[in-house]
């Protein structure tokens, strides 16, 4: 009895404990920075949406005002400065982009999982929109005549007749589908992906290796075994591949979902910070914190949704 006791005390952490103990470790310095740095941020922002302010001798005094400044954003007295359209607009386009972009990265990293030659230069090369569209290399780039060429790739094609296109309209793509019958909707859809192709592209970097990670961690004797039980590959992937890398889809999608939302070109962010001599403080702090709680609610909704679908993998 008092070896055992002596041995389950020498065993220490199991497996799990050790590798649960090292994420705390990983994610350690950004809970730190959450709660030291952009913790005040945030609070005070949140004091700011429910008061008035005024300068006095170089100092900004807050008045509390209740929900005043919440009221006051969803009732404007100028209708092209309309916070709820804006963002109801902003969230709709965002919806319907989000998809395409973990689809297409999931395509990718498909493709790219394959043995092939230059596997590892077709990797960079995918990854390499989402380094120049990155913090200070995009803000110099932003400014160089080969950008702005390389751009009208991606959006705006000049007709000859005084107006600017996208890559492709709503009738070009339903003289192209013929006599099939496709709801208007979808047409436009489809268009607008197409037109947003590079915005697609330089936004699936991220999740492109992320979807990499989950492929190179699946046992190639899995897929061994269904090649020995005669499964084509479209079972492959529906029956093995897919729920093996369910984990990294629900990743992908909550990672996708906040930089959609967060990104600076977004039209809900350029919005409130392009209006700052109509909104006062208070409002453009009611107007971002009502715009986070729809991001948050966005992730529970992804969240609730993928639930049922994703399959984990234990290791003991």
């Amino acid at each position: 009895m008092a070896s055992t006791s002596i041995k389950k005390k020498r065993r220490g952490l199991s497996l799990t404990k050790k590798r649960a103990l090292a994420g705390w470790l990983f994610v350690l310095p950004f809970v730190i920075g959450i709660l030291f740095i952009y913790g005040p941020i945030l609070l005070d922002s949140l004091m700011y949406s429910f008061s008035t302010t005024q300068t006095i001798n170089g100092r900004v005094v807050l008045t509390f005002a209740g929900f005043d400044n919440y009221v006051s954003i969803f009732n404007p007295s100028n209708p092209d400065k309309s916070f709820p359209v804006t963002l109801l607009d902003s969230t709709q386009d965002l919806i319907l982009q989000i998809p395409a972009i973990v689809i297409f990265a999931l395509f990718m990293a498909i493709i790219l999982n394959q043995k092939m030659a230059g596997r590892t230069v077709f990797r960079a090369i995918f990854f390499l929109p989402v380094i120049l569209c990155t913090g200070i290399i995009d803000s110099i780039d932003a400014q160089s005549a080969m950008l702005e060429a390389a751009g009208n790739v991606s959006g705006v094609i000049d007709t000859g007749a005084g107006e600017d296109t996208g890559i492709m309209s709503v009738m070009d793509l339903q003289s192209l589908l013929g006599n099939i019958k496709v709801g208007a909707g979808l047409v436009e859809y489809v268009v607008g992906l197409v037109n947003d192709i590079f915005d697609i592209v330089s936004r699936s970097g991220v999740q492109m290796l992320i979807f990499l990670s989950g492929l190179q961690s699946i046992s190639p004797s899995i897929y061994e075994s269904c090649q020995i039980e005669g499964a084509s590959a479209w079972e492959t992937f529906w029956k093995i591949t897919l729920p093996m890398i369910s984990p990294m889809i629900l990743v992908n999608f909550i990672y996708t979902v906040i930089d959609a939302f967060t990104s600076a070109d977004n039209r809900m962010m350029s919005f409130i910070g392009g209006n700052t001599s109509y909104f006062t403080r208070s409002e453009m702090a009611a107007m971002y914190w009502i715009y986070m709680l729809v991001v948050l609610a966005m992730i529970a909704l992804v969240a609730v949704l993928m639930k049922a679908f994703v399959f984990y993998q234990r290791r003991d």
